[in-house]
């Protein structure tokens, strides 16, 4: 199936989210997780980013670092944050990488990705 892929440069789980949602409060510039700090404040997706999700042609997948192994094997190693674009016969491809991401700022993100997706702005 075609979908977008996000992954964050974050580990899953409630105790995880805490310990990053503090980390950001307190050390923005050493947050690992480009992806999180762009598109999350300090508890909840950012209603900009939330409205733009819903514009997508494409179905979104979101994943952490530590699910990686299991669900998309050949994706461990690569830099994270990262947007990656799986077709339909399940090959997974860039589509913003960790270096790109790392200068945006949320609009310039959405940017990016619309121009990268062809949609209407």
């Amino acid at each position: 199936m075609r979908q977008l892929l996000f992954v964050y440069n974050a580990s899953a789980g409630p105790g995880h989210a805490l310990l990053d949602s503090l980390h950001k409060v307190v050390s923005p510039g050493t947050y690992p997780c480009t992806l999180c700090g762009l598109t999350y404040g300090l508890t909840s997706m950012r209603p900009e980013w939330k409205a733009f999700l819903q514009t997508l042609p494409l179905p979104a997948r979101f994943l952490y670092r530590d699910q990686l192994p299991e669900a998309y094997p050949a994706l461990v190693g690569q830099p994270l944050s990262a947007i990656f674009l799986e077709d339909e016969a399940g090959r997974v491809a860039p589509l913003v990488t960790a270096a790109e991401m790392q200068p945006l700022n949320l609009p310039g993100l959405i940017e990016l990705l619309q121009q990268r997706l062809q949609l209407e702005a």
